[in-house]
């Protein structure tokens, strides 16, 4: 991403209103020569890996895939700089403001927006790619415990393809370095996030840690069968087997089998 032939921007935001007034505030900026609009986080992966904007202001809540799942489903070297933008002040502004990744605060004044937009573009300026990327890693690990509810669906990437899947759909979930693999059925799906992020949105009631590495999926599972030094193994409704670790007996509790 560069800004030597001038800015690109993508708004995101899923209700129209907030899209132009956005347009509205930043076309008196000569220095801007592309203004792109997503109405939802799908379209907004597409054009970030389409247009390759410099900016990004984006909404943090969003039916489907939110803010973050937008930056969850991008890899790391993809990321533009991000303006978040958020109607809930108690939604992850302190994480905001503690690692210097801007908001705009709904409903903002054109002030407060030029604010926002000048840091933008002096990041863009100053090349501040890599340490942007660090402080938003960062602020997103800290927000993870601010998200309102459990998600309901993940987005993943299958091919050149995004496909948004229902978390209840998925049988386990097993730790890959710094990802984790979504078995759904006879899909195999990666997701970049650690074992513990992930866990952090999935219902305690339905799913359960049996493992360093794995995470199952309650209703996928059909049978446990003793094993030595304490251990289960695990069979699922497809036939598959895993391993129950005795370092995680609790989650017995929720086999009722403790």
């Amino acid at each position: 991403m560069s800004n030597a032939a001038g800015l690109k921007v993508l708004i995101v935001d899923d209700e129209r209103p907030a899209r132009q007034k956005l347009r509205r505030l930043l076309g008196s900026d000569t220095e801007v020569v592309a203004i792109y609009e997503a109405a939802d986080g799908v379209a907004a992966i597409e054009a970030i890996r389409n247009e390759a904007p410099d900016v990004v202001f984006l909404d943090v809540q969003m039916p489907g895939v939110d803010g973050f799942g937008v930056v969850d489903a991008l890899p790391p070297d993809a990321l533009p700089h991000l303006v978040f933008v958020t109607a809930f002040e108690t939604y992850a502004v302190r994480a905001f403001d503690m690692h210097a990744v801007d908001y705009l605060l709904k409903p903002y004044d054109a002030e407060r927006f030029e604010r926002a937009w000048a840091r933008a573009k002096e990041n863009v300026a100053r090349r501040l790619v890599g340490e942007e990327r660090d402080r938003l890693r960062r602020m997103l690990e800290d927000a993870e415990t601010s998200r309102p509810q459990r998600a309901e669906r993940i987005l993943v990437e299958s091919g050149e393809r995004v496909l948004l899947i229902a978390v209840d759909r998925i049988d386990r979930i097993e730790s890959v370095r710094n990802y984790v693999r979504l078995k759904v059925g006879s899909d195999v799906y990666r997701v970049r996030a650690t074992l513990t992020q992930f866990e952090r949105r999935l219902d305690p009631v339905k799913f359960v840690r049996i493992s360093r590495s794995q995470i199952v999926n309650l209703d996928r599972v059909a049978e446990l069968r003793p094993w030595s030094h304490g251990d289960y193994v695990v069979v699922m409704r497809d036939g598959s087997q895993t391993r129950l670790s005795r370092r995680y007996r609790d989650g017995l509790d929720r086999f009722g089998l403790s």
